[in-house]
């Protein structure tokens, strides 16, 4: 039996091929998998928000449900993120940070089954969530404050050959908040899935073997089971801190 090599579950597959015009619009293992997030992020809210009961009549004071229960937790989780993070004006951003955290959360989780496809191990993924929520926290900059939001590169009381070398740096340092928010997505869920899948084969390679030196095999499978335990803390945590910094990000440019 040919295992395989550790990093080839990051592997964008083509399931359905498509071409029209030399542009290619096949289907791929990774299109799914997004389509299956936010399809799940969407009904997963849609169907346990009913304010109806069984009978299908409404009800104000009919018991939620544990899931309705969940959903209210992860809502009030981010609600308190952003009230104490964004000064002002901070309810118009909830709708958008719940979303972003759902679909976030709900990838990551998806990731951690077995057979399926982890999205957000994917540069492209991480950079496109990272760089749009900034582009999009830029344009409400501006148009807040116009161009005076350009003395965030511009310290006050700065001399001018001192503004000459602090404005290309702290520019640098501005540009790289998107690129650091991303990458830190993407490297924390591409090492932890590539330590589960080494331990995995190494597990699959002891049992394989036909003496009793296949009782070795206990150890790390029970390493395993510790690592998929601390994958599933990286799923949760990395969700927590992309929002927080996404919230940093709003309060410093509000």
């Amino acid at each position: 039996m040919i295992l395989q090599a550790p990093l080839e579950q990051f592997q964008i597959l083509s399931i359905f091929n498509f071409q029209f015009f030399s542009l290619d619009f096949s289907i791929t293992n990774f299109l799914i998998i997004n389509l299956l997030s936010l399809f799940t992020v969407v009904n997963f809210i849609f169907f346990n928000s009913f304010s109806a009961n069984y009978l299908q009549k409404s009800s104000f004071y009919f018991v939620p449900n544990s899931w309705q229960k969940l959903i209210e937790s992860i809502s009030s989780i981010v609600a308190q993120l952003i009230t104490d993070i964004i000064t002002k004006n901070n309810e118009k951003y909830f709708p958008f940070i719940s979303l972003v955290f759902n679909f976030i959360l709900f990838s990551n989780l998806i990731g951690l089954i077995p057979y399926t496809f982890t999205t957000t191990s994917h540069l492209f993924v991480t950079f496109m969530l990272s760089f749009s929520i900034f582009i999009g926290i830029n344009i409400i900059t501006i148009e807040t404050y116009g161009f005076k939001s350009f003395s965030l590169f511009l310290p006050s009381n700065t001399s001018f050959f001192l503004a000459l070398v602090l404005v290309p740096i702290e520019f640098v340092s501005y540009v790289a908040k998107p690129v650091s928010l991303g990458v830190r997505l993407f490297i924390n869920l591409m090492a932890g899935h590539t330590l589960l899948k080494v331990i995995a084969g190494f597990s699959w390679s002891m049992l394989a073997l036909e003496n009793y030196i296949s009782f070795g095999s206990i150890l790390p499978m029970a390493t395993l089971v510790v690592l998929f335990g601390l994958e599933l803390g990286v799923a949760l945590i990395q969700t927590y801190v992309f929002i927080i910094l996404i919230c940093i990000y709003i309060q410093d440019g509000s």
